[in-house]
């Protein structure tokens, strides 16, 4: 069974939704179980292929290939190296989580989670694929799922049920409304966010396109890709920059990342967590196994522009996030500042800062998931996400303010947390190359603090609101769960994270070596923006 572990992690999400088909829809707790179980499945298979990880071995490991098309030279392959299989991981982790803290939601159950049981599994696609045809279908496949999860299960923000004509009759149904930048209707959140990720996965598919054909190698596979295709020239940075930012516009990085914030705001607590803690990994992962893999040499020489980028993403994003007034544009701002320091690790090159990254992709994930996951709750309490509307409530809530202050503790890299790990490491691995961009990333996480410590302040402590004294913690073991789990791994890999250490370390090491081979990196002498 150990062999086809991928096979059961990809494929349990999807026969877990197929039979919700046949669940009738009066079953609600058969509904759950159905997913309880198929996540689960997907969760323990997950924690085997990362636990078992050979990093003496390293490479791609636990692989299957079967030939899905010879003439076009694609196969469905997949696999995973010390790069995918966190981040499959972390996508299991947060479906199971995610199907626990969904358990109270009445409006077409059924429905609700074979879409988020297809999310899931859609972006694990990604995760594992090894060949090119397949690593976009399971990206396009990620963003169907979102825009019914948003448009159907969604909520409006702050403001947006006030909104009238003169007459006093509600916009919100009309195509004039939603089609409104102006407007915070979940219908336009979906269609933002649709439009967003289509338009940078055509640029995207342009690139792989390009690759596909001037590689005259008639192949979609990675492997093969990397060993023996060669790109130089014009060529070469058309297709690297098409490959960045198609991909980048999902990660998000400024000036792309508009979609995102507002995508959080609308969705449900479970998809947000989804979004926000591998979504958005999609577009960092999909730049590493294509433009750092096939086209290494050109990594090299352009991905200062993510140095750039990025400082903009932090900046902007922490700004945001203080100001903010709404739970989740706190946190989805702050997502979007996060996904800055991804892109510094990235861009620096160096063995140190790029584990980092990785092992931040998976740390920003529980920690995010956890935020997400109690925003939601703390909505469903109140039905308001409006901080200055609310406080107290810890004395409703003891055991979420409590899991607030770890959530918070993690976000801003607190020792103890994995997320720590990740963030020291990519300080320390750009010091040399961008020392600006680490002066900004060391002030950013001093503003995440200012904002989540202020955020968790206008939710938990001061005069409690009579208007929220109904309000009750999650005292139900469905409800602690998520939490419990996300907590248990965000500390455990913290205090201990020698072998998530090995296992992103032993592929990050090849990766560079193959770049700094090309045209090894000066860094002695760099100081400012560009190397």
């Amino acid at each position: 069974m150990a062999d086809y572990s991928l096979l059961i992690i990809l494929f349990a999400p999807f026969l877990g939704a197929i039979a919700l088909i046949f669940v009738p829809r009066k079953e609600e707790f058969l509904t759950r179980m159905v997913a309880v179980v198929s996540s689960g499945i997907c969760l323990l298979a997950s924690a085997y292929i990362f636990f078992a990880y050979d990093t003496e071995k390293s490479g791609f490991q636990f692989t299957q290939k079967f030939a899905w098309s010879e003439e076009l030279g694609i196969s469905f392959y997949v696999g995973v190296d010390g790069i995918g299989g966190p981040l499959v991981f972390a996508s299991a982790i947060l479906l199971f989580a995610g199907i626990f803290v969904s358990w109270h939601i009445k409006d077409r159950t059924k429905e609700f989670y074979i879409f988020l049981l297809i999310l899931a599994a859609a972006t694990i696609g990604v995760f594992m694929s090894l060949d090119l045809f397949f690593l976009y279908f399971f990206y396009e496949m990620s963003v169907l799922p979102m825009y019914v999860l948003l448009g159907i299960w969604g909520s409006h923000t702050k403001g947006y049920l006030s909104m009238t004509d003169p007459e006093g009759i509600k916009l919100r149904d009309s195509v004039g409304y939603i089609l409104n930048f102006g407007s915070n209707s979940k219908e336009y959140a979906a269609m933002k966010l649709t439009l967003f990720l289509s338009a940078g996965a055509v640029m995207a598919l342009m690139g792989i396109l390009l690759i596909y054909h001037f590689s005259g190698m008639h192949t979609f596979d990675i492997v093969e890709l990397r060993k023996n295709a060669n790109f130089s020239g014009p060529l070469a940075t058309i297709i690297w920059l098409l490959v960045f930012f198609g991909f980048a516009s999902i990660a998000p990085i400024w000036p792309l990342h508009s979609w995102s914030p507002v995508g959080h705001a609308a969705a449900p607590a479970a998809t947000s967590m989804l979004h926000a803690g591998v979504l958005m990994k999609l577009g960092h992962f999909s730049i590493i196994r294509v433009g750092y893999e096939i086209l290494p040499d050109t990594t090299r020489e352009l991905i200062p522009i993510a140095a750039i980028l990025c400082v903009f993403s932090i900046v902007y994003g922490g700004l945001v996030s203080y100001f903010a007034k709404d739970t989740k544009y706190v946190i989805g701002y702050s997502s979007s500042s996060h996904m800055g320091y991804i892109f510094l690790g990235m861009a620096a090159l160096d063995y140190i800062s790029l584990t980092g990254a990785v092992i931040y992709m998976f740390a920003h994930a529980l920690a995010t998931g956890m935020l997400f996951a109690m925003a939601g709750w703390v909505y469903d309490q109140t039905h308001t996400r409006d901080i200055p509307s609310l406080g107290g409530l810890m004395e409703k809530m003891p055991f979420l303010s409590g899991a607030f202050i770890v959530a918070c503790m993690a976000s801003i890299g607190m020792p103890g947390t994995v997320n720590f790990i990740a963030e020291i490491m990519i300080i320390v691995g750009s010091w040399q190359k961008y020392p600006f961009q680490v002066i900004v990333a060391i002030l950013g996480i001093v503003l995440t603090m200012a904002y989540l410590f202020r955020m968790m302040r206008g939710l938990f402590y001061g005069q409690l609101d009579p208007e929220y004294a109904h309000a009750q913690d999650a005292k139900a073991f469905v409800d602690r769960l998520p939490l419990l789990i996300m907590i248990f791994f965000s500390i455990s890999l913290g205090i201990f994270p020698g072998h998530f250490y090995n296992v992103v370390r032993s592929s990050v090491e090849p990766l560079l070596d193959r770049i700094n081979q090309v045209a090894p990196l000066i860094t002695q002498n760099s100081t400012g923006l560009l190397p």
